[in-house]
């Protein structure tokens, strides 16, 4: 049998461009519409150069698109590019513009970080802000995209030059000033990974405190709600708290359940970026220091991978005002977060974690990213990032994820963005 001719021909090895070669920066801007970058590239085609980078962005339906390429190799033949761009963009009611200049752009320097920027609204002040601290720490702004225009403005900066420790820190103080929020994360495949997902319930997955629905039933819910604040600020031990709460209870017909799980509301954005995370391949989980009453019911409707939770002791079709077993306080969510990243095999660098809680502060340090949702001060200033937006899914802008692509997903499985 003779050789294919593809086999007989192997592909020549590609020649390393050297940093002090010519190239031309050929930039046109107008107007956008259909075949504008079609047409720049048959235009410079008709030179035979070679295209080293590309970069196209619209902004209001006006393009800004540029190319770098090698100068044609024909003698005289560069002055020809020039003259023929220029009269195609004219055709084109486009104004463009030929850089002659040496290499390519400069290698990124050691210390790549993810920025994202959170605003409702988004102010110049703040963008000047945080940029301006980016600059100071000795980091550069390499490329900015947008994720987000709502229901909160949310944009990715890629920064290089600076730690992405020292980053964090240098931008969580002016990002309190500026009322917007930051998160920093080191760049790399990690980002990428599918992960483990863990959240807390209360008032981050829902809107409500389970045990207070619960409360208002046996008519102290005035009381309860007063211990649950103070054991979120941090100031009593969960432990102690939820056994006095639950002592509380003491009596009510356990019947009570199907109402309280009527009574529950996700928080805005719950669902959406539960299915967007399903769809990513994620596992997603809960850990609550609420009751399995409820997040058995969560599992079933949301069909998530795993979950934790305190039970409420039943005997005779009522609550008898005590938790069976173990209580799920600050450190068990933390051993709850760690035994799931062993059932699913994920390193607990890929696991992020969601809540806003003292009793959540150690699930949030522990895991990869820790994210402070709306969260108590006592955890916004030790988690990794905090969300102060009502929108839980802008968690997946953290991880890279544009409203496009969800609202994309959503519309192909004809199912509406909450």
């Amino acid at each position: 049998m003779n050789a294919s001719p593809l086999a007989a021909e192997p592909f020549p090895a590609p020649q390393p461009r050297t940093e002090d070669e010519r190239t031309l920066l050929v930039k046109v801007f107008g107007k956008d519409r259909p075949g504008i970058t079609a047409g720049l590239f048959a235009t410079l085609a008709g030179f035979g150069v070679d295209v080293i980078d590309i970069e196209q962005v619209v902004t209001r339906g006006r393009i800004t698109l540029c190319a770098l390429v090698t100068p044609p190799g024909a003698p005289g033949a560069e002055g020809g590019l020039r003259s023929v761009v220029h009269r195609w963009a004219e055709e084109q009611k486009l104004q463009a513009e030929i850089i002659s200049g040496i290499g390519d752009n400069r290698p990124r320097r050691e210390g790549r970080s993810h920025v994202t920027v959170l605003g409702h609204p988004l102010t110049a002040a703040a963008v000047s802000a945080l940029t301006s601290r980016i600059t100071a720490a000795g980091g550069n702004i390499d490329r900015v995209f947008r994720l987000a225009k709502y229901p909160v403005t949310a944009v990715e900066l890629a920064v290089s030059g600076v730690a992405t420790d020292r980053l964090r820190a240098e931008l969580a103080q002016e990002a309190a000033t500026q009322r917007v929020d930051v998160a920093v994360v080191a760049a790399g495949l990690e980002r990428r990974a599918k992960r483990l997902v863990v959240m807390d319930v209360d008032s981050t997955l829902i809107q409500d405190e389970v045990i207070e629905l619960f409360a208002a039933h046996a008519g102290c819910e005035q009381e309860v709600a007063e211990v649950t604040a103070a054991a979120m600020r941090g100031e009593l031990d969960f432990a102690e708290s939820l056994r006095a709460r639950v002592a509380l209870l003491a009596g009510l017909d356990a019947g009570v359940t199907e109402k309280v799980r009527a009574e529950v509301r996700f928080t805005p954005g719950a669902r959406t970026l539960i299915r967007t995370l399903q769809r990513l391949g994620y596992q997603v989980a809960v850990v609550s220091g609420g009751f399995t009453q409820v997040t058995d019911h969560l599992v079933e409707q949301l069909g998530l991978d795993y979950a934790a939770a305190n039970t409420l002791e039943v005997e005779d079709g009522r609550f008898t005002g005590r938790v069976v077993g173990d209580i799920v306080d600050r450190a068990g969510k933390a051993r709850w977060l760690a035994r799931f990243a062993e059932q699913a095999k994920v390193p607990l660098s890929q696991t992020v974690a969601i809540g806003d809680g003292a009793n959540d502060l150690d699930m949030l340090n522990a895991a990869g990213l820790g994210v402070a949702f709306n969260a108590k001060p006592v955890v916004r200033e030790a988690a990794d990032t905090a969300v102060n937006v009502p929108f839980l899914d802008t968690v997946l802008y953290l991880l890279g994820i544009t409203r496009e692509e969800v609202e994309a997903a959503d519309v192909l499985d004809g199912l509406p963005t909450d």
